[in-house]
This record gives C-alpha cells, sequence and structure tokens, in this order.
C-alpha cells in the first residue's frame, strides 16, 4: 500500500508503513504539500507511518506529548478533582480527551494556561475561577495557546537564522498578533540590482593593531584614528566613521579592531508594546556605555527607488528607510520586508543607542555599514531605541565629511511634503513628532 504524504519546504518527506511483515517504503512523492506540518504529523500518526522528517518514528509513534490545554472543569465527587481539556501533539483536535491533574506533567504549560486564564478573568471581571469555563473563555485559551505556539516558532526559526552569538527571544503578553507575514530574517546587507559592494584590495600587516599599528592600521590607512579601546568601547565621537580590521588583514579574530564585524554579543527580546508602539526590542543583558549592540541591515536601494517606495510606506506608517547619506545620498537601506533585529527598535528622543558609519570589507564612502552603540550604560529589561532623525554636532561632521543630518524613512532634503507621524515615546524631551 502506497501512501502519498507531499512535500516539505521544497524537499520530499520520505515515509515507510509495515505491511505484515514486510516494509514498503514510499519516496519522491511529488504531490504539493496542502496540510500544515502539524497535519502531517497527525496523518503519519494516524496511518502508523514513520517520517524522519517530522521525527515520528517506532519510538514515539505511541507516546503522548501535551501540546497545550484547550478547557478546565473542577468535580466534586468523593475528593475535588481538577479536569484540563488536553491537545495532543501530533493528533488533530478531534482527538482532545480530559485528563485529571495528577495524571499532567507538563508544570510549564499549566502555569502558562493560568496565567492566561486570571488575565481573562480579569477582562471580564471575574476574580473566581469557576467549575467550569464558558465556551468564549475557553475559545480565547485555545487561540492563546495556539498564538504562543507560532511566536515560538518563529523564535526558533530566527535563532536557526541568526549569525551571531546574541539569542533572541520574542514575547508579546499584549494581544494576538503573531509574527510579521513579510519579513524575512536576513544578517548582512542584501544588495540591491545595479549595485556593486567592493571588496578591499589591502588589509593590515600588524601584530599588535592597538598598541603597535603599522602606519596607523586600517584607521590610518584611511587617515582616522582607532575607533575603539582595548575594551571594545568606541572611543571616538559620533559622526566620525569607523575602519576596523579586514579579510585582507594578518590580525586574528581577537584583534581589537574588530567589533561590529563579530556580530550581536547579548540576548535581545522582540516584544510587543503596551502603548501602541508595535513591537519593540529590550535587552536581557545589562550593556556597559559606549558598547556596539547592533547593525541595522537591509536591502541596499538606490534613493530614486527609496523615494517610491517612501510614497508607499509613508501611507502605510512605516519607518524603514535609513539614508546612506555619508558622503552623499546615494543609496538607502530598506528593512521593511528584509532585515535583522534592529527591524523592531523603536524611536526615542532621548534614546539610548547611537549611530555610526562604520567601514570593513568595503571602502566605498556612499556604502557604510551602520552600527548602533550604546550612548549610556543600559539595564537589562530595558527597551533599546535610537533616534529616527538624529542630528550629528557639526563640528564633527565638518572634520569627517559626515552628512549633519542621518534620516530614517525619508530623504530630509526632499521637496516632497511627508506625512507627519505622531511621537510616542514618551520622554521629557519628546518632539511629538517623528517627522
Amino acid at each position: 500500500m502506497f501512501t502519498r504524504i507531499g512535500q516539505r519546504a521544497g524537499r520530499f518527506l520520505h515515509v515507510s508503513r509495515k505491511c505484515g511483515d514486510s516494509r514498503v517504503a514510499v519516496s519522491d512523492c511529488s504531490v504539493p504539500c496542502k496540510v500544515s506540518l502539524e497535519g502531517l504529523e497527525s496523518l503519519c500518526r494516524h496511518h502508523r507511518l514513520h517520517c524522519k522528517q517530522l521525527n515520528v518514528n517506532r519510538n514515539n509513534l505511541n507516546e503522548y506529548e501535551v501540546e497545550f490545554l484547550c478547557d478546565y472543569k473542577k468535580t466534586k465527587r468523593q475528593v475535588c478533582n481538577d479536569f484540563y481539556l488536553v491537545k495532543w501533539r501530533g493528533y488533530p483536535e478531534s482527538d482532545n480527551t480530559w485528563e485529571p491533574k495528577k495524571n499532567l506533567k507538563c508544570t510549564k504549560l499549566m502555569k502558562e494556561f493560568h496565567l492566561d486564564l486570571d488575565r481573562e478573568l480579569r477582562r471580564h471581571k471575574r476574580r473566581c475561577i469557576p467549575k467550569k469555563l464558558d465556551k468564549e473563555v475557553s475559545s480565547v485559551l485555545v487561540q492563546k495557546a495556539k498564538h504562543r505556539q507560532s511566536l515560538q516558532r518563529w523564535e526558533a526559526h530566527l535563532n536557526n537564522t541568526r549569525n551571531h552569538p546574541g539569542r533572541i527571544f520574542v514575547l508579546n503578553e499584549v494581544d494576538l498578533e503573531g509574527p510579521p507575514k513579510d519579513f524575512t530574517y536576513i544578517n548582512n546587507y542584501k544588495v540591491g540590482q545595479g549595485i556593486v559592494l567592493n571588496e578591499m584590495a589591502v588589509g593590515c600587516e600588524c601584530k599588535n593593531c592597538l598598541d603597535e599599528p603599522i602606519n596607523g592600521c586600517c584607521p590610518g590607512a584611511s587617515l582616522h584614528r582607532m575607533a575603539y579601546n582595548d575594551r571594545g568601547q568606541v572611543r571616538v565621537r559620533a559622526g566620525q566613521p569607523i575602519y576596523e580590521c579586514n579579510s585582507r588583514c594578518t590580525c586574528g579574530p581577537d584583534c581589537p579592531n574588530r567589533v561590529v564585524q563579530k556580530g550581536i554579543q547579548f540576548d535581545l527580546c522582540i516584544f510587543k508594546t503596551d502603548n501602541g508602539r508595535g513591537w519593540g526590542v529590550r535587552t536581557l543583558q545589562h550593556i556597559k556605555r559606549n558598547t556596539f549592540v547592533m547593525e541595522y541591515v537591509g536591502e541596499i536601494i538606490t534613493t530614486d527607488e527609496a523615494e517610491k517606495r517612501g510614497h508607499v510606506y509613508d501611507r502605510q506608517g512605516s519607518t524603514y528607510l535609513f539614508d546612506l547619506d555619508y558622503v552623499e545620498d546615494v543609496y538607502t537601506v530598506d528593512a521593511a520586508h528584509q532585515g535583522n533585529i534592529s527591524h523592531f527598535v523603536n524611536h526615542s528622543c532621548n534614546p539610548n543607542l547611537q549611530v555610526y558609519n562604520v567601514f570593513i570589507d568595503n571602502l566605498d564612502e556612499r556604502l557604510p555599514r551602520i552600527a548602533l552603540f550604546s550612548t549610556r550604560a543600559i539595564r537589562a529589561g530595558e527597551e533599546l531605541t535610537f533616534d529616527y532623525k538624529m542630528q550629528i554636532d557639526p563640528v564633527d561632521t565638518e572634520s569627517t565629511r559626515m552628512d549633519s543630518s542621518f534620516s530614517l524613512a525619508g530623504l530630509p532634503s526632499s521637496p516632497k511634503k511627508r506625512i507627519r507621524v505622531e511621537c510616542r515615546c514618551g520622554s521629557d524631551s519628546c518632539r511629538k513628532y517623528l517627522f
């Protein structure tokens, strides 16, 4: 008997089934996958099929794992018992069963269920847990459980995609908004059509780039000074460029002049704000002052293309276009649909992050890498922000040829009228409008 299961992410699923004493292997099925992975797993278990890609095998085919809790009731016979309606992983919801609390070993899921239940009861202005939940409440609890699962899958995807040491966590305790549907996590710039990144032609020959630089090391070759101290903290003022050692340098990966290229070092959390600012990012670890936190990455496009996209983003109230105006306005970074965790960092008129232009393997001054450094010590749990309309000290810009006006989501010299976006940062120095 042959069973067609379908394909997953462009790869065929290989399944096998025992038929009496013989085993029939099915592979290279060309049937398009029209059900979810959860549905495929349910099919495998229902038909007693083994599937390596879905982790269904002879060892766990008969295992029952709690996926989430759907409902609750309390019975009172000889003794009072708590019962939970259980959704079993790999099985359809039609196979849900009521189980006594004593039979369940899912402490974390039970805690999450009761936290959701308490919030829902407070929303309905109820204080005590009833003996039996009404359908409206239990329906919301199921929605929240499924929503939490979707965020956990997104979190796992982000961590499988990242190339940096810092982990990414996702949290939404505000509403049922799930992962963004049209966003791809990337680690580096994606170069748009017709744009070329020129690789570095030469590197330094220093043995100790910080203490014994030869000809000023990589910064000296570009007539600038070393940007970092021996702890990797930036020591040049905002507006001055940073030149790091590159892939052609003889120094090793532990060189103190390699900071931004090492990627995000801190555990960060993408969380849903409770004041209408959408998603935000907070640090889960203490960050010292003048420390590299993250890069702003996305798709590199021309300013002409940015103007076209800007009209669309303005109508949507989006702010993801970052002008690369170190020497002239030629290119823009668009992080609306492709970017890293910086995509979710909110604006503040009193931010704790500052933008620096960084050059590593590409010295084209029209295409700097955008690095965000802390302006002060940042506590664990504090939200990370930067100013979407930051202004750089004109004294610094004269000495470094920096345009004194950075901008996010717009060209500051553009004559077209922009839609005013209300600022909700809440700082004492709030300008009331982002643009």
